[in-house]
């Protein structure tokens, strides 16, 4: 599961993969149909599971209302990264 900070709308995208680097190169290659006019990204979050269902619902959870608030507690001190007032 990890988080990315686009430097070009200063959004969060939140997603899951089984080979993070693989998955950072389809990002900055714009072939993420979702982020690929939000380039450039950067990493700002990462968490590891053993299981594929684990990090799914990591995933749904940080994209609620909840989650979005909880990524703010632990973003709250990356300066360049962190805009609470667009999450």
């Amino acid at each position: 599961m990890y988080i990315l900070f686009s430097k070009r709308d200063a959004g969060l995208y939140i997603g899951f993969t089984a080979d993070l680097k693989v998955r950072l190169k389809q990002h900055s290659q714009e072939q993420v149909s979702s982020t690929k006019n939000r380039t450039p990204l950067k990493l700002t979050h990462y968490e590891y599971y053993l299981d594929k269902k684990d990090a799914q619902a990591r995933e749904k959870y940080l994209k609620s209302g909840y989650g979005r608030r909880q990524i703010e507690n632990f973003l709250q001190h990356t300066p360049d990264y962190y805009r609470p007032s667009l999450l």
